[in-house]
């Protein structure tokens, strides 16, 4: 099975979202997804596909950036929920992804990938004056992961 060359990776080619934190090992981004505010990447820097493609440390190391992220996300965004996902079907590039999920949001309780319920007017008003509150909490969620990266 072939994997994208460093050529063809997206996740090489550009930090993938908005950076808001990068290290020698890994780097952060806000995804930018306008359904899902807050949801968040933690992309290794190094082209590899698959966790056990790390040393022990190195898997520590990116584990541990995965929760903190989660925990920054509980403490300033309060989510219902929060899903941790490490797919790389379309990108074999370790990334993992850290989702705040709230039960309006537009798939809950589905995965942000599955195909979206139908919902009436008000419902879909309601999920936008939701994300327009969450949206307003992203400048200190940003602030608060760089200064927990450090």
């Amino acid at each position: 099975m072939g994997h994208a060359s460093l050529l063809d990776c997206p996740l090489c080619q550009t930090e993938g979202g908005l950076l808001l934190w990068q290290g020698p090992q890994f780097r952060v981004i806000d995804a930018s997804d306008p359904a899902y505010p807050g949801f968040t990447r933690v992309v290794w820097t190094a082209h590899v596909v698959e966790m056990t493609d790390l040393s022990a440390p190195e898997q520590t190391a990116l584990m541990r950036a995965v929760f903190l992220v989660e925990s920054v996300q509980r403490k300033i965004l309060q989510p219902h929920k929060i899903n941790l996902a490490a797919l790389g079907n379309v990108v074999p590039h370790l990334h993992w992804h850290i989702i705040p999920r709230w039960e309006d949001d537009l798939h809950f309780p589905a995965p942000v990938w599955a195909a979206a319920p139908q919902r009436d007017a008000p419902a879909h008003a309601a999920l936008d004056a939701h994300k327009v509150a969450i949206a307003s909490r992203l400048p200190a969620y940003h602030l608060a992961l760089q200064q927990a990266l450090g």
